[in-house]
Parts: structure tokens; sequence; C-alpha cells
């Protein structure tokens, strides 16, 4: 696979049906956002221009992003901008609703992640530029990763409290969601030059009554390490759980042997056995996870909290505004998806459970249509499950099915680095999109 070609044509322009779908689409997202906004404004007392600016800044964002995208990628998937530009636009709404303080700067970071997006979609060689200098790539990702290890800190300047992030002035930004398109990147392109050998020593190992062969056993243990160190010296456990389980899939998609699977899913229960007796922040998620209500005013306030949103939100929810989510700590955060549940409802909770599905699906659709060139197409399954294993962690967190893992619930938290990874994603998916097969 050395030798396979990048070759990337652009296809021909979208139908006049896809082009009124993706501006239908970007309308109607507005129209929920604009009766939204005006809900949020007639509820206060002089913040309506600070309201409206943002879903202004919003609506110029849409605009400019689909005439950009018109002229430069005329043949792209005409659902992953809309979709993007719907989630970060209820993401503002939550934000400005929960944590007032912090929505002009999500506002601000919603321009740099959206210019960010088009860059890297519009942008010729972006994705030669990922598997040629992989290498690259991850030493300074790496790089990034101990200085956090050494130098992080945290923006709340809470004792105790995860250092996740890098500082410059006022300015933070963790440099673990950069690696995860980092690491992406290098294992697509790895894989893709690799996995014609990777299989024919499978099959070798197979033969000789072997559990897994060593090619393949030695990126599993190299990442299964990585997870780890960032686990122990980060206390980060979402971020060690998302890269180990995307890495598996990716190696599985590039193998095809269940066995990676099972190998991948015994080292994740391993680690968190291990995680449990050594780190007391992953047994306190545990066991809160496990019964949270004899500590429901304690250490487990915060997921009982999230239970009473869900309940209280019922099918129809309580209305922008009207509902108190503001009880849970943290909500603007970790726990956005149970304020959505709360004035949302049931039905909000459909409309971005469905979103989000959508565009992973059109995602897994880019990685089939590229399937001849193994890069695009693993690098494409990488990006999907980046956002897929991420939503799942904090949805199935946040509603007590897993233990929490600190993620952020993609394009719809607060957070500016996690916004404009999520966004590169998804410009690097449009990208990959308008690529002929």
């Amino acid at each position: 696979m050395s030798a396979e070609t990048l070759s990337l044509d652009l296809k021909p322009g979208l139908e006049p049906i896809e082009r009124r779908t993706e501006r239908m689409l970007l309308v109607i997202s507005g129209a929920f956002l604009f009766v939204n906004f005006l809900a949020l404004a007639l509820l206060r007392t002089g913040s309506e221009i600070s309201d409206w600016f943002h879903f202004g800044i919003w609506v110029i964002c849409a605009v400019l992003g689909n005439r950009i995208l018109n002229r430069y990628l005329p043949g792209r998937d005409p659902l992953l901008f809309p979709l993007t530009m719907f989630l970060s636009g209820w993401g503002l709404i939550l934000i400005d609703r929960l944590a007032p303080n912090f929505d002009d700067r999500q506002t601000i970071w919603l321009v740099v992640s959206v210019g960010a997006m088009l860059l890297v979609a519009i942008f010729p060689h972006t994705l030669r530029w990922l598997r040629n200098y992989r290498y690259l790539l991850l030493v300074i990702g790496l790089l990034l990763l101990i200085g956090t290890i050494i130098l992080g800190t945290n923006p709340s300047g809470q004792t105790g409290a995860p250092q996740l992030w890098l500082g410059i002035g006022s300015i933070f930004f963790q440099p673990s969601e950069a690696l995860k398109i980092i690491l992406v990147a290098f294992l697509a392109s790895y894989l893709a030059e690799h996995y014609p050998l990777m299989r024919a020593d499978e099959r070798e190992a197979r033969r000789r009554g072997l559990p897994l062969s060593p090619r393949v056993i030695g990126p599993i243990l190299l990442m299964w390490g990585i997870s780890v160190i960032i686990l122990i010296w980060q206390r980060d456990l979402g971020t060690a759980i998302l890269f180990f389980a995307v890495f598996i899939v990716l190696l599985y998609v590039a193998s095809g042997y269940n066995r990676i699977l099972i190998s991948g899913l015994l080292l994740i229960v391993l680690a968190g056995f291990v995680a449990y007796n050594q780190f007391a922040v992953v047994r306190l998620r545990v066991d809160i996870w496990l019964n949270p209500w004899p500590e429901s005013d304690g250490r487990a306030f915060q997921i009982v909290q999230s239970l009473l949103a869900f309940a209280a939100g019922g099918p129809f929810g309580q209305g922008v505004g009207q509902g108190s989510p503001t009880y849970i700590p943290v909500v603007h955060s970790d726990f956005v998806f149970a304020a959505l549940a709360e004035e949302w409802g049931l039905l909000g909770v459909i409309a971005v459970t469905a979103c989000i599905a959508i565009f992973i699906t059109r995602g897994f659709q880019i990685a089939i249509s590229q399937q001849r060139r193994s890069f695009l197409a693993l690098l494409a399954v990488g990006l999907s499950m980046l956002i897929a294993t991420q939503s799942l962690l904090i949805i199935a967190g946040v509603l007590k099915l897993v233990p929490l893992t600190g993620v952020t619930l993609p394009y719809l938290s607060y957070g500016g680095s996690s916004l404009l990874v999520s966004f590169i994603i998804a410009g690097l998916l449009i990208r990959l999109s308008a690529l002929e097969s």
C-alpha cells in the first residue's frame, strides 16, 4: 500500500435539489435558533442586544460558510455543514442560557472554528500533508501532551482539579483535543501502508495457533501504553478510553479480525480495574455510578441532579429558560445534555441524538465511498468514530449508563478547544466527501 497514489480529484457540483436541501436545512436551523434566542430575550431585561449579537454571528457564519463551500467544494456532502451549524447554534443557546458569562467567548470560538473548518476543507493539500508529515505531527502532538503533563493547568484554578490545559495569558487550550486528529491521521496512514502485511502475519499466526501476530500486538500495546500514560499522569479517563477505543476500531477495520476487538476490550477492562484501585477520581466515578443515591447530597450530587433533570423534562421539556438545570455543577460543559433534556424534553434529546447519528452515518458512508483508497477510508472511519465515541461516552455518562468520563458533547458543550477540533473534523469529512471515488 505504500505505492498507493492519493489522487484527489473533486466531484462535480451538487445537483440543484441537493443545494436546495442544504440551504433549506440551514434556514430551518436559523428559524429554530431565532425562536429560542427570542424566548431567552423575552425572559431577560437588558440582554436582548447580546442575545441577537450571538444569533447574528451564527447567521453570518452559516451564510459565508455555505457560499465558500459552494464555490470551492461543490460536490460535497449536503448534510455535514448544516448538521454542524445546527448543533453548534443550539450549543450557543445552551451556553447563553446556562453560563451567560461565557457566551461571548463561545461565540468567538465559533467564528474561529468555522474559519478553521473552511480552511481545512478547501485547502487542496490538507489530506496529503496529514499523510506525508504524519511522524512530524505525531511528535508535535506527543510533545504537547508531555508539556501538559509538566506544565498543565486548570482555568478554574481549583486545587486538585485536572491539569489538562496549557495557557497563554487568558487563552487556554487542551492539547489532547488536537492529539485526537493527529493520532487518527497517523494511525490511518500507518495502517493503510501496513495492513496487507498485518493480514498476512495474522493468517500465519492463526495457522500456528497463536492468539495475535506480533505485528498486530505491537501497535495495540503501544496505543494502550499511551492511553495508560494519559490516565496516570492526567487522570483523564475519558480521553484515555476515547483514544484506545478509536484505535481498536481502526485496527479492526484494517485487519478484519474479531479477536482484535476482544483483545482491546480486555485491555480496557484491565486498565479500568487498575485505575479503580489506584486512583481516587476513577474509584469515585465508578462508586457513584453503581449507587449514587446514598450520597445524593454529596459526592453524587452532580449525577443525581442530572437524572432529576431528565425526569423533569418529560416528553416536551420545560421550555428554554423555564427549567432549573443550573443546579447541576458544571452543567454548561460536562452535563449540557442533561440541561437540554430538561428544557427541550425527550423531543430535544431525540433531535440531538438523531443529528449526531446522521453525522456519524454520513462519515461512514464517505469511508465506504473511498474504500479503494485505504488511507482516506480509514481516516473517515477514525474521524467519525471520534465523534461517535465521545458522544456515546458523555450521553451514556449523564444518563448513568456508564461511569462519567469527563468528556464534552461535540458541538454543544462549552469549550473552545473541543469546538475547534470538532469543526476541523467536520471540515476533513466535508473535504473527503467532495472527492471522486
